[in-house]
């Protein structure tokens, strides 16, 4: 975050009185939001030079999502940072049981049961 502060803070010098701040992380030279056309473009730039031609700008926003619930992250902190408007659509689309959680949850009832973990 630290280089992209950087980044922007020489943009703003540079384009001066025809700087606009939208309170933006993410902004074009002059601190307008980003044409997505242009965000598009660098994406598809970034993921060749990376030998990623299988990967898709969204593919970013799931594994966000993705992270974030396997972390322990609440559903409602996941849900306001997409921008979801309910519940329901982040679970249907990110809620899926990822495997570390699912040995989490067979540990926990083991224990609860008295087993003994693998």
């Amino acid at each position: 975050m630290t280089a992209q502060r950087v980044t922007q803070a020489k943009d703003r010098l540079a384009a001066g009185e025809l700087w606009e701040d939208y309170g933006l992380v993410l902004t074009s030279s002059v601190g307008t939001p980003m044409e997505p056309r242009n965000v598009n473009r660098r994406f598809q730039q970034l993921r060749e030079a990376a030998g990623l031609d299988w990967l898709h700008l969204h593919d970013l926003r799931h594994a966000y999502a993705t992270f974030l619930l396997d972390r322990g992250e609440e559903l409602r902190t996941v849900m306001d940072l997409l921008g979801h408007s309910t519940y329901r659509l982040t679970a249907d689309t990110y809620g899926h049981v990822l495997p570390s959680r699912a040995r989490s949850a067979a540990k926990a009832i083991d224990d609860v049961l008295g087993g003994e973990s693998a």
